[in-house]
């Protein structure tokens, strides 16, 4: 054990004593905060200019009422001008395009046959407002040549509000679930990039050793199994202090940006959605700020916890055991490409099936399945635990997780002993079936 406490203590100093370290550590949060406020500002930026679409109606369906103006569009009528005229305009003016409505005996035929001619690819956003209006419209006018009252219609809207209780009696709702959501989806990208960041740094911390023949040195005292682990432990600490650091800095820069100039977090997120979405946003959203710090607060936070932490660690020991084993089987970083996708593709697949199938089923077969195979049930366990897993599921989980760990290091390490000391040769899977079953 004081060999092994050594050597993580030689991989821990090494690794945070490390020049790039020490810089990515402070620069990435002002780096990733910097662009976020660069890609909001831009966004808002191009949001605020104002698209100038002109509109020939042939039809005399459509009028102003139907095209108001919003914050970024402006409409105007050249139905008088004609088409051609119309286009010429815009054309040669500062306008965005020309939407044309022509004159047709059939409802569902003109539907069809509307055409907008712009300079460059209109936006989709722009598209889609202008294809809401008149569906809106031609749907009206069916109705009306229905002889459909539409204030009838209008007085027949009623929006259900389905309460959620489970057989226990406690309620749920939308807000709890998108948390819940919000939460696992969270916790699944954090281990992804843990494992990807950090596995390959142990694989690369091998290969160093190996290429500078350091290794021979240090397992004439040191068994090969202390020195994989030593290295698996010592940059997982190295790599949980980075992201304990990050996670303050970018609270802290987070607030200082927020209070200099004026944008919070949620202002970027927004930024993404249109202004007339984000208007009918914040009126639903508006005074919900506290309820969902209420909603957070009870969801199962120590169990979410510790759980996280076990899966954390053991989804990291698991996979860092095969990248350290690829690493030592390998001379250089180029010859691990053929290695690195069998590692890869069930983490891969974890995240795939976490977003596609956990969210909206997270207690269906497959979400289940994946919860309990070793390679994926970190990040899939971990997106279904917000949403409540039976005890005797977790327990199952983090069995078979523990009992694949012990199996994955005993087999990595028998790779480990052998290809640390194997130079020259590129190798090849029949090579590692060899030093599987050295027993030497």
């Amino acid at each position: 054990m004081k060999k092994l406490r050594l050597i993580i203590e030689r991989e821990f100093i090494a690794k945070v004593r490390n020049k790039s370290f020490i810089i990515m550590t402070f620069l990435s949060p002002i780096i990733m905060i910097g662009m976020g406020f660069l890609v909001f500002f831009l966004m808002k930026k191009n949001d605020e200019k104002v698209k100038n679409i002109v509109f020939v109606d042939e039809s005399g369906i459509f009028n102003e009422d139907v095209f108001e103006d919003t914050k970024t569009i402006k409409y105007q009528d050249f139905t008088k001008l004609g088409l051609e005229e119309s286009k010429n305009k815009v054309k040669n003016g500062d306008f965005y395009g020309v939407l044309y409505i022509p004159k047709q005996d059939s409802l569902e035929v003109l539907a069809r046959t509307i055409e907008f001619y712009s300079k460059d690819s209109p936006s989709m956003t722009v598209m889609g407002t202008l294809e809401a209006k008149i569906d809106k419209k031609i749907r009206n006018e069916k109705l009306t040549r229905f002889g459909i009252d539409l204030s009838h219609i209008k007085e027949s809207r009623i929006s259900s509000d389905i309460k959620m209780y489970d057989f226990s009696g406690e309620k749920s709702s939308k807000l709890k679930n998108g948390l819940k959501i919000g939460v696992g989806a969270i916790a699944g990208y954090l281990l992804m990039m843990f494992v990807m960041i950090y596995g390959t740094s142990v694989m690369r911390s091998v290969i160093e050793e190996k290429t500078s023949r350091i290794i021979e040195v240090i397992v004439s005292s040191v068994k090969p199994f202390q020195l994989m682990m030593g290295k698996i432990i010592g940059n997982a600490s190295a790599g949980l202090l980075q992201f304990l650091i990050w996670g303050i800095l970018f609270l802290v820069f987070s607030a200082i940006a927020s209070a200099v100039f004026g944008i919070s977090v949620m202002d970027m997120q927004s930024a993404k959605i249109s202004p007339e979405q984000m208007e009918a946003m914040q009126q639903a959203t508006t005074g919900k700020g506290e309820m969902i710090l209420q909603e957070f607060f009870k969801l199962p936070l120590l169990k979410l916890f510790l759980l996280f932490i076990f899966y954390f660690l053991g989804g990291y020991m698991l996979y860092s055991s095969l990248f350290a084993a690829v690493g030592a089987a390998v001379d250089n970083e180029t010859d691990t490409q053929q290695f690195m996708m069998p590692i890869m593709l069930p983490l891969i697949l974890a995240v795939y099936v976490g977003f596609a199938t956990v969210v909206n089923d997270p207690h269906g077969p497959i979400s289940v399945i994946f919860s309990y195979i070793p390679f994926t049930s970190p990040i899939v366990m971990l997106m279904r635990v917000p949403f409540g897993v039976a005890w005797w599921e977790v327990v199952i989980s983090m069995v078979l997780l523990v009992a694949t760990f012990l199996l994955i290091v005993w087999v990595a390490a028998k790779i480990y002993r052998v290809g640390i000391l194997s130079y020259g040769k590129k190798p090849t899977y029949k090579d590692l079936w060899k030093w599987l079953r050295y027993s030497g």
